[in-house]
Parts: C-alpha cells; structure tokens; sequence
C-alpha cells in the first residue's frame, strides 16, 4: 500500500485527536516500519490495518466508522493535491465513473507499483450510478467514506445504498441516486 495512505491516516488522526494519539497508536500497533512512512514508500496493508484497530480502541470508535472519516479526509487532500482531475468535472457521477478508466490509470503512471481497488461502474441514466468494488484489501469502508467525499465536494443529494456481497468488505456494490 503506498506511503500517502499512511501519512494521510496519521495526519487525519493528529488533527481529529492529536499528536499523542497518534504517537501512541503508532507505539502500540507493533509495526514493521517502526510506524516512519514516505508518501512514495509502499508498506504492508496490514500496517493501517493496525493502526486502525488502534486508534478504534484509544477512541472507542468503530473501525467502520474510522474508515469512512478516513475516505473523507482523504477525498479532500486528493482535491488539493491532485485538482487537475477535478478540472472541468461538475457532477460526482462523471467523477466517480472514470475511476478505472482514467483516475486509476493516471495513478499508476506515478505510482507503477499501486495494488489499487477496482471500480466497474456502470451509467443507468442520469441519476443513476452503480459501482462495483474489488479489492482483497476489504476497504470497502475506506471507499464509502471517499464517494460520500465526493458527493460532498459537488454539493449533491446522492443517496449511496451498500450491498456486501462478502463479508470480509473485497467485494461491494454501492448504487448511488441522485434525489429531486
């Protein structure tokens, strides 16, 4: 999993619940890395697993729940940090259907070594949009969190329905519809 994962994780955890829980999320979770990320580093997924698990435990918050703020967050810095993918994009649908065949395209030009998810989304008109999620990471939390960042940042009413289709959140259909 690359570095920005990691130091956008610890960056959201200093600012919702400061430096000495994220100093002490990082002591407890026994990590490989000794908890020291590079944005262009790669590091096991199994390392936010446990900072996750972590933190859900110093704030009694569920891990779920953590994921998804984390999705939030992290649409947010994307916006900043990489706005040329939001250049002339008006409607979160648009957005969220070129995932595969543009966004996840331009970042494994930067990043060549990127495991990312996969998204097969499919149009059903204008306020209709259903994605497909892939990934044996099981961040299906993480990804509700980064499509309601995103029907946050155009200001639509979008309702985001989720089917499991395995329990262990790799295998996800989000339908999204865009209310009157």
């Amino acid at each position: 999993m690359k570095g920005i994962i990691f130091t956008e994780f610890l960056e959201m955890v200093e600012e919702q619940f400061g430096f000495l829980v994220a100093d002490k999320i990082v002591s407890s979770a026994d990590l490989p890395s000794g908890g020291v990320y590079t944005a262009v580093g790669t590091y096991p997924h199994s390392e936010i697993v446990s900072l996750v698990v972590e933190l859900s435990k110093e704030s009694s918050i569920q891990v779920p729940e953590l994921l998804q703020t984390f999705g939030h967050h992290v649409f947010k810095k994307f916006v900043v940090g990489y706005g040329h993918f939001f250049e002339d994009v008006e409607d979160p649908f648009d957005f969220l259907y070129s995932l595969e065949g543009y966004i996840h395209v331009e970042v494994r030009k930067l990043y060549p070594d990127a495991e990312l998810p996969s998204f097969d989304s499919v149009r059903h008109g204008h306020d209709h949009l259903t994605m497909e999620y892939r990934s044996e990471r099981g961040m299906a939390d993480f990804a509700l969190g980064l499509i309601e960042g995103c029907i946050q940042h155009y200001e639509q009413n979008i309702t985001v329905e989720r089917e499991d289709v395995n329990p262990r959140g790799s295998h996800t259909i989000f339908t999204l519809r865009r209310s009157a």
